[in-house]
């Protein structure tokens, strides 16, 4: 079992940067990999960044270039720096985490990007 909170969601100009972070608890070995998601209203939840065990990374192409996928294995965190925000970027964005074939959410954050 893994338990996934997210933060560091909230209202910010286009243009502008925000930093979430996903922290991890429960059973957390053998997680293969983790990701972020995002969902907006009326639309299909989408991938947006992966994260491996090994330190691979890959991202979706809306996002390439802007965002940025990492981790801090010590305090069981991954991150999701975002750098020139748009106003399609707005969305509810959720982490994940794959342990043994099985994927876990967290409640998600809401991002609203918007002048």
């Amino acid at each position: 079992q893994v338990q996934l909170v997210e933060s560091g969601g909230g209202l910010v100009q286009p243009g502008g940067s925000l930093r979430l972070s996903c922290v991890t608890s429960g059973s957390i070995f053998s997680i293969n990999a983790m990701g972020w998601f995002r969902q907006a209203p009326g639309k299909q939840r989408e991938w947006v960044a992966t994260l491996t065990s090994a330190g691979s990374t890959n991202y979706a192409d809306s996002v390439k270039g802007r965002f940025t996928i990492s981790r801090d294995n010590a305090k069981n965190t991954v991150y999701l720096q975002m750098n020139s925000l748009k106003p399609e970027d707005t969305a509810v964005y959720y982490c994940n985490a794959n342990q043994w074939g099985r994927l876990y959410w967290g409640q998600g954050t809401q991002v609203t990007v918007s002048s």
